[in-house]
């Protein structure tokens, strides 16, 4: 029987990189650190507009 070769994608890690995981502490101060804001503030963008990395830092004023 034959094994079909199996071959990495990067799809999840694009997907994931995507968003910001407001739960997350390391997320957070990743985001804050990168936008020069505080992580409560981060926190709040998230709750505000959603996870999407693109609105959290439009939101953030970056």
């Amino acid at each position: 029987m034959a094994v079909a070769k199996k071959t990495k994608t990067a799809r999840g890690r694009k997907q994931d990189r995507a968003q910001v995981a407001g739960g997350q502490n390391y997320e957070v101060q990743y985001e804050a650190k990168k936008t020069r804001k505080s992580a409560p503030a981060v926190k709040k963008a998230v709750k505000k507009v959603g996870n999407v990395r693109k609105r959290v830092e439009k939101k953030l004023g970056r």
